[in-house]
C-alpha cells in the first residue's frame, strides 16, 4: 500500500538523526590537549597523594613489612647510607598510587567519554566502581595471600641459612607484586568493556580458552619472582580464574544485549 501524501510529509518533518559523540566535534590537535590535560591531572593527583603519604611514610613501611616479619630472626637492613631516605619515598609513592586509584580511573574516563554515545555513557559509574574495587581486592590478595605464601615458601627452602633481607629488594618485589594483582584484577573490567562493544564474544573466548591459558601461565612465569612452581602456581591460578569469570561476564552481557535488541 502507498504512504499518503500527509505521511511522507510527517516523515521527512522528523527525520531520525544518528546519535553523534562529542569526539567527532574535536579535531586532532584537541584530541593532544585534552590528553595532556588528563596527564597533568593524574600527575597532579599522584603528586598530591606522595605528599600526603610522605606524612605517614612510617605507618606505611610497617605495614607493607609485615608480610615478612614472621619469618625473620630480625628486623629488614639497609646496605647503603641513602637507602633508607629513598625507600621512604618509594614507600610514600605506592602509598599514592593506591590513594589516587580513583581519581586516576576518572581521569581516564574523561579522556574516553568523548568518543562515546549517549546511551553508552551511563556505564561509566558501574565500570569506575568496579575497577576501583577490583584493583583494592588484587592488592589485598596480594597482600594477605601472595606475600605470606612467598616468603614463607621460599625463607623455608632455604632454613639453612641466616636470611639477611636487604630492605631495598624486598620493597622492589613488594611493590611490584601489589601492583601487578591489581592490575591483574581489572581483567574482568577490560572483558567486560571490549564485550560491550563487540569486540570479544563469550564464545571467542571460550574457544581459544586453552591458549589464553598458555598465555596466562608464559605471564605469570615472567612476573613471578622466582619463576619456580610454586609461585607460577600462586600467580598463574587466579590469572586464570579471572579469565574464567570474565568469559561468564561477557557471556551475561551478551544476553542482556539480545534482551534489548529485541525489546
Amino acid at each position: 500500500m502507498s504512504k499518503t501524501p500527509a505521511e511522507l510529509e510527517k516523515k521527512s518533518e522528523s527525520p531520525e538523526v544518528p546519535e553523534e559523540t562529542e569526539s567527532g566535534k574535536m579535531s586532532f590537535l584537541e584530541h593532544l590537549d585534552e590528553l595532556r590535560k588528563r596527564i597533568l591531572h593524574i600527575a597532579a593527583y599522584l603528586f598530591g597523594g606522595f605528599i600526603l603519604c610522605l606524612f605517614f611514610r612510617e605507618d606505611i613501611y610497617s605495614f607493607l613489612e609485615a608480610p615478612i616479619l614472621p619469618y625473620l630472626p630480625d628486623k629488614l637492613v639497609i646496605t647503603k647510607v641513602q637507602s633508607g631516605f629513598l625507600l621512604y619515598m618509594k614507600v610514600a609513592f605506592i602509598g599514592g598510587v593506591f590513594l589516587t586509584i580513583p581519581g586516576t580511573l576518572f581521569e581516564v574516563w574523561k579522556f574516553i567519554a568523548p568518543g562515546l554515545y549517549r546511551k553508552e555513557k551511563r556505564y561509566v559509574l558501574p565500570f569506575l566502581f568496579f575497577s576501583v574495587f577490583l584493583f583494592l581486592l588484587g592488592g589485598a590478595f596480594c597482600y594477605h595471600f601472595v606475600l605470606p605464601t612467598t616468603f614463607g615458601w621460599l625463607l623455608d627452602f632455604a632454613r639453612k641459612f641466616t636470611p639477611m633481607i636487604e630492605a631495598t629488594s624486598y620493597f622492589d618485589i613488594v611493590i611490584m607484586m601489589l601492583l601487578g594483582f591489581g592490575l591483574i584484577f581489572e581483567m574482568p573490567i577490560v572483558i567486560a568493556f571490549l564485550s560491550l562493544f563487540g569486540m570479544v564474544s563469550s564464545k571467542f573466548l571460550l574457544k581459544n580458552f586453552k591458549y589464553a591459558v598458555l598465555i596466562l601461565v608464559i605471564i605469570a612465569a615472567l612476573l613471578s619472582p622466582t619463576g619456580d612452581p610454586v609461585n607460577l602456581f600462586i600467580w598463574s591460578a587466579p590469572m586464570i580464574l579471572l579469565f574464567t569469570v570474565s568469559i561468564g561476564v561477557a557471556f551475561v552481557i551478551e544476553k542482556v544485549k539480545k534482551k534489548k535488541a529485541s525489546v
